[in-house]
């Protein structure tokens, strides 16, 4: 009996000792290095669309953020019916996958959809998605974090004390109006214009629920501000060998009468969470781009810009 409990208690601690060492595994990556292939560009941006088309993706739209990069942002009925179960979910709706020329290499490398599930606290946590698209475009390594982060952390993450989680509304809100269609109506409207040098790359409606998300472009224009443009940001904050290319584009986002963005504070730590607060290559060299960001935003969504959002 005593030979027959003593191996019961070692049967368990190998049992504990498995359970804790899978979840100690359980950190998440903001990227997925899906390949690293030679070639063009264009070429390489074709074959990856084909990919996720044949793979039950719906490709939405893509755009070149600087010279030597492509963005293809992708969607489909399950990430969609995820977006709608979610609060705020339309942020989620859309993955992204980029195509960046690194020195004779090109990188094919996507949003990790995991990580990004829960940073956007999203119903569900899109391992299927994961599953499913390392089946379509592969899965060498995960990338952007050097130890990467639990799931209750990426679900409540700040970059520090003082500045803003995924559900602080007020720093996130841009503009409002008496309902819906008229906030889209904005929207659609000064996107079409191109007003600051801020073009649509691609259109989620969100099914069930009034809110729709666009991806953006953000290029300066002449005379304005560096601090909003794609590669200017990119080219201080993206310096390591993996390129996270697909951190962009950025999102604006008409949820019932209001219009939201996710302030940069919060939408670059999360996918740069290892980026340094003060250095070379750190946020305080792009520190005056998250209010730069909302401004050129808030003219989008029409409405009021202040020159200090701690207003």
């Amino acid at each position: 009996m005593k030979r027959l409990m003593n191996k019961f208690v070692l049967v368990a601690a190998m049992a504990l000792f498995a359970v804790s060492a899978h979840a100690a595994k359980e950190r998440f990556k903001p990227f997925i290095m899906a390949d690293v292939t030679t070639g063009d560009i264009a070429t390489v941006q074709k074959q990856v669309e084909k990919k996720l088309k044949d793979g039950g993706f719906e490709v939405v739209g893509s755009y070149s953020p600087y010279s030597g990069a492509s963005v293809v942002a992708f969607t489909n009925d399950a990430l969609k019916q995820n977006a709608a179960k979610s609060e705020f979910g339309g942020y989620g709706a859309a993955l992204r996958v980029s195509i960046t020329k690194v020195g004779n290499d090109i990188q094919v490398a996507y949003i990790n959809p995991t990580y990004m599930a829960h940073a956007y606290r999203m119903a569900s946590d899109l391992a299927n998605i994961t599953t499913q698209l390392e089946k379509v475009l592969g899965n060498k390594e995960t990338f952007g974090a050097s130890k990467g982060m639990r799931d209750k952390k990426l679900r409540k993450y700040h970059y520090m004390f003082g500045m803003e989680y995924f559900d602080d509304t007020n720093m996130h809100e841009l503009a409002q109006y008496p309902n819906h269609k008229v906030a889209l109506q904005t929207v659609v409207d000064n996107l079409k214009k191109g007003t600051g040098g801020v073009s649509q790359v691609y259109r989620i409606d969100v099914p069930g629920k009034e809110e729709v998300v666009f991806g953006v472009g953000m290029k300066k224009t002449k005379g304005g501000d560096k601090y909003v443009d794609d590669s200017y940001i990119m080219g201080i904050i993206d310096f390591g060998d993996k390129k996270g290319t697909a951190h962009l584009p950025y999102e604006i986002m008409v949820s019932g009468k209001k219009v939201y963005h996710l302030y940069a504070r919060f939408r670059i730590a999360i996918n740069f969470p290892d980026l340094s607060m003060m250095g070379d290559n750190s946020f305080m060299n792009i520190v005056e781009s998250p209010e730069a960001i909302k401004k050129a935003l808030t003219k989008i969504a029409g409405g009021e810009v202040k020159d200090n959002y701690w207003e």
